[in-house]
């Protein structure tokens, strides 16, 4: 008889059934999985295979068309085009072998030192000033430097009406109209004063700048009312705070070292301090940057960008600051910092600029060799700051060679007065000097011969 199936059901047999379809299983999962790893694997083989060969291909094509491109730039693009048919040609079809992919080590670009070509001269000089060196009278400073110690002219390039002395390529110089023709012929100029050996020094007056303030209104200095700030003689001066200032400084300046001047020195680097600067508007960036700090970064900026055209860079400084910290905040100059940044430092230390009783001396301008010496002995101390190991400009001081006869207390100064100044130079270790003389009229007796 045939058994009918119901809804009785044998849970043995069922249940060993059962377990041997599941017993089945793993091995079966283990099958499937192994399949997947190895197609996987052959996969990723094949495509980093056709990969690697792109990248081999591709970095020689590169190579070569870069080099190509060096010697011959109008076969640039040739190079391209066949740089991307190298690769439209790669096969697709690839054998899978064992593959070493290869380890690409990263380039590194060699640092290259630029040579300072600059030759260091000691320098003995004087001041020329702009209607000087345009004129033939020249003639008489020139056999000043035949016949004495003297080996250096500093030269007005931009003078203190912020007037250029001769034609040059600036944008804003000719904007404003601010380029003479006080010197004629520039490189005819430099070339007479290069044969008689003579360093040469552009005199640049930075922010005393009557002219420019007055053309361009936006970066001179104002009061709050938004009027110009003009100072106790009547002249106004332009923003230390603005950078448009500044690269108008370093145009000028470049221009100089173009036509064969050895060296930049900035003059008026400072802030203005006649009456009413103390309410003047310096803008935004004034409340949070002191004065010291922007001249300090002032010169930092325009001994970056000019000591690779080959020239030095040098300032003036006022002689009080180097002990005066009141001195310092008022016009900017900070001895210490700026020195950091200078090739040459000049501080003015002209006897009759010091007040009465400044470094004990009663009276400054009537003992010429005492101040001198103990000035320039401060400054060594000041300067001593700076860690042996970091730059630190040389110390060329501005002597005074006139007679100040706006003071209380003054001589006539000559050749003898002339001679204490040098002397106090020397004996505080220093060597190079510069003489001020606003006619030019220069104490030759008080001069060594050549």
């Amino acid at each position: 008889m045939i058994k009918k199936k119901d809804m009785y059901i044998d849970y043995k047999r069922s249940f060993n059934k059962k377990r041997g379809r599941r017993n089945k299983m793993p091995l079966i999962l283990l099958v499937i999985l192994l399949l997947l790893v190895v197609g996987i694997g052959a996969y990723y083989l094949i495509t980093t295979r056709i990969k690697t060969n792109k990248y081999s291909s591709n970095t020689q094509e590169q190579a070569e068309a870069q080099n190509e491109t060096e010697q011959l730039p109008d076969q640039a693009s040739a190079s391209q085009e066949s740089e991307g048919s190298a690769q439209n040609q790669l096969s697709p079809t690839v054998t899978v072998t064992p593959t070493i992919i290869p380890t690409i080590t990263p380039v590194q670009e060699e640092v290259v030192e630029v040579m300072d070509t600059r030759i260091p001269v000691k320098a003995k000089g004087i001041y020329v000033t702009s209607a000087m060196a345009g004129s033939e009278n020249l003639t008489s400073l020139i056999t000043l430097v035949d016949t004495t110690e003297i080996n250096t002219m500093v030269i007005d390039v931009k003078d203190d009406l912020g007037k250029i002395t001769f034609k040059m390529d600036s944008a804003l110089a000719q904007e404003i109209g601010s380029t003479t023709n006080t010197i004629k012929d520039i490189d005819a100029f430099i070339k007479k004063l290069k044969d008689r050996k003579i360093y040469l020094i552009a005199r640049i007056v930075a922010f005393k700048d009557p002219y420019l303030a007055d053309k361009r209104k936006d970066l001179a200095i104002k009061n709050k009312d938004g009027s110009i700030y003009l100072d106790s003689n009547g002249e106004g001066w332009v923003n230390p705070y603005n950078h448009k200032v500044w690269e108008y400084l370093i145009e000028v300046a470049s221009q100089a070292a173009a036509v064969g001047f050895d060296e930049v020195q900035f003059d008026y680097i400072r802030f203005s301090t006649g009456s009413g600067i103390a309410k003047a508007d310096f803008g935004k960036e004034a409340k949070n940057k002191t004065k010291e700090a922007i001249i300090s970064e002032f010169t930092k900026y325009a001994y970056e960008s000019l000591k690779p055209l080959g020239v030095y860079v040098s300032a003036d400084v006022y002689g009080t600051i180097i002990s005066s910290s009141i001195d310092a905040g008022l016009v900017g100059q900070n001895y210490v910092e700026m020195a950091k940044y200078l090739d040459y430092i000049c501080p003015m230390i002209y006897p009759s600029h010091f007040g009465e009783g400044n470094y004990g001396i009663e009276y400054p301008d009537l003992e010429p060799f005492k101040i001198i010496r103990k000035v320039l002995t401060a400054s060594q101390e000041k300067l001593d700051q700076i860690p042996e190991e970091e730059h630190r400009a040389i110390v060329r001081p501005w002597l005074q060679d006139f007679t100040a006869t706006w003071i209380s207390h003054y001589m006539e100064y000559g050749a003898n007065e002339l001679k204490e100044q040098i002397g106090g130079v020397y004996g505080a270790g220093y060597e190079e000097w510069l003489l001020w003389n606003s006619s030019c009229d220069y104490s030759e007796e008080g001069l060594l011969a050549e």
